[in-house]
């Protein structure tokens, strides 16, 4: 006997419940055109993840209702086809132990089985995450029970199916009382962000759940750029044994199909299995896809970023056209005074390859009117980092002026390293509406650099970064000799700090015990403290890394605590 599974590795959009559902019901039409008998849909799909508040306003809940039964009664003439839908369900129990006339509300993260237009089953998720991006404790009650229901083969044989929701899988008792309960097969939805590494631990935890039960794994996940979060996909089947036996492409929609035959030595599973990638080659994909989703979702019909000819604005700028194409992408070139001429002829080098609209606008004007206005106030005072932001603040509000005209969102290009130290400049660089490469720090950043100019993956053109703006010192140009390095570490010095202090909690005396000068660690673990005002102000930015200056860093901005 034969089990047809299809896994609907969608991408959909928080709030559009008529939308996502029209997506489940063509992927239902097609997965039951192809034989399945058993659609997977990610978690929560009927609203998109994660919808954050709106779970606590009752008439969104009501919409993701109506969307389910739409659903439902549109997928009635699917015969034998049992489909898991992810929603949240508003169970309500009459009266409570104060008032008896109260009704009292739970909402759960949940998934509904459809079989002919009836929900035949509905489990509640168990294990609710509450670190990192998530808050679902905040919205949901844990469930209690498990599920298992019955999907017959093609040949009339009933397979038990035990459903889990994501975190679920992350612990024993759901797999096990799934096991306990008569499951056969294991089945897990999912609504899991990227970050690197990400998708090798997730196969790594489902193998140890596969192996503590001994059943099969099939793990539907989700795909597509939410706010600051991206899911990559690479939905997957393990065998009983743990080992991989199908793999979903990353990055993209697709229906995946899984077969699954019930032989006298087990299951023999059938599934195309995609290659695991590099390290820069899912990071590259994770932002394309974060950029382009960001942009589409919300509806901005282009993107504007400053050019400066320095590696950070280049590396966005390959970014916006891979994720939007040259047409939807300008590019604003916006010398100083101490802007250097390779500077001037490395953008318009990397414009022209890129094939985007590029403009010039010389700020000299605007940053001489500023001084002579305030040449009073500032009378017997030396030039120093004021007059620097002077000039980031004037790029800062041309681009805006020209979103603002235009329609198209401005991207920022500032990295992880500089928004952990404070190199930015507030309503200067800072000012836009995404924040492209924020959880990205500068090392990686070369790297990529190099990735992107030696592949195409989009087609957009080979090679576009010219060579020098990879290799010549970062400087953000704003004073005579400006380098970066001036005021910082060594980027492989500070970005290892970084990590160190800011993604992992290591004190700085483990850092320094490590065999990092005190000096450099006292120095980054300072600029990370007091630069936390800013970082509240700067424009979200896709997280790529298992902790970003976003949702997962919440430090307040006024405190005497030093270590």
């Amino acid at each position: 006997m034969t089990l047809k599974i299809c896994v609907a590795q969608l991408n959909f959009v928080v709030g559009d419940m008529p939308g996502n559902a029209r997506k489940i019901i063509d992927a239902a039409h097609e997965a039951h055109a192809r034989g399945a008998r058993l659609l997977l849909t990610p978690e929560l799909a009927i609203c998109g993840y994660a919808a954050e508040d709106l779970f606590l306003r009752p008439a969104f809940i009501e919409a993701c209702d109506d969307a389910l039964k739409t659903v439902a009664s549109e997928t009635i003439q699917l015969k034998g086809l049992h489909i898991v839908v992810g929603h949240p369900w508003r169970a309500t129990d009459a009266g409570d132990r104060r008032e008896r006339s109260v009704s009292v509300a739970r909402l759960f993260n949940a998934a509904s089985v459809l079989l002919e237009g009836v929900v035949k089953h509905r489990y509640a998720k168990r294990e609710l995450p509450n670190y990192q991006v998530f808050d679902e404790r905040r919205y949901f009650v844990p469930g209690t029970e498990p599920c298992v229901f019955d999907v017959p083969t093609a040949e009339g044989v009933a397979v038990r199916v035990g459903l889990l929701i994501c975190e679920d899988a992350w612990f024993d008792a759901p797999a096990a009382d799934a096991a306990a309960a008569g499951a056969q097969v294991l089945a897990v939805i999912n609504a899991s962000p990227f970050h690197t590494g990400k998708g090798g631990e997730r196969e790594a935890m489902m193998r140890e759940r596969a192996l503590s039960t001994g059943l099969p794994l099939v793990y539907a996940h989700l795909v597509g750029g939410q706010d600051e979060i991206v899911f990559e996909g690479r939905s997957f089947v393990l065998g009983a044994d743990g080992a991989l036996a199908g793999r979903a492409i990353s990055f993209e929609e697709t229906l995946f199909d899984v077969a699954m035959e019930l032989q006298a030595g087990g299951w023999r599973i059938d599934a195309a299995v995609d290659r695991a990638h590099s390290q820069e080659a899912d990071l590259w994909h994770a932002l394309v896809l974060g950029v382009r989703d960001y942009i589409g979702k919300n509806g901005f019909p282009a993107a504007i970023l400053g050019l400066s000819g320095g590696i950070d604005s280049a590396l966005v700028l390959a970014i916006a056209v891979d994720a939007l194409g040259k047409d939807r992408v300008r590019a604003v070139m916006m010398p100083s005074p101490y802007t250097a001429d390779i500077s001037w002829i490395d953008a318009r080098d990397m414009a022209a390859r890129m094939g985007v609209r590029y403009d010039e606008i010389a700020i000299a004007p605007q940053f001489e009117a500023f001084k002579a206005s305030l040449a009073q106030e500032f009378a017997g005072r030396a030039e120093d980092t004021t007059e620097e932001n002077l000039q980031a603040r004037i790029r800062g509000t041309l681009l805006m002026a020209l979103s603002n005209k235009f329609g198209g969102i401005v991207l920022t290009t500032g990295n992880k390293s500089e928004m952990a130290t404070g190199y930015c400049t507030l309503y200067g660089d800072m000012a836009g509406g995404f924040a492209v490469i924020k959880d990205v720090a500068k090392t990686m950043v070369f790297r990529l650099a190099r990735w992107r100019n030696a592949h195409d993956p989009y087609g957009t053109g080979a090679n576009p970064i010219p060579e020098r703006i990879i290799t010549r010192p970062p400087s953000a140009e704003l004073r005579p000799d400006q380098k970066d390095q001036d005021s910082l570490p060594e980027y492989e010095v500070l970005d290892a700090i970084i990590e160190r202090y800011m993604e992992n909690d290591q004190s700085p005396a483990s850092i320094v015990a490590a065999g990092y000068a005190q000096a450099d660690v006292d120095k980054v673990v300072r600029l990370i403290r007091v630069n936390e005002y800013k970082r509240r102000q700067a424009p979200v930015g896709i997280r790529v890394t298992h902790r970003s200056f976003g949702k997962d860093w919440r430090y307040p901005i006024t405190s005497k605590y030093r270590a």
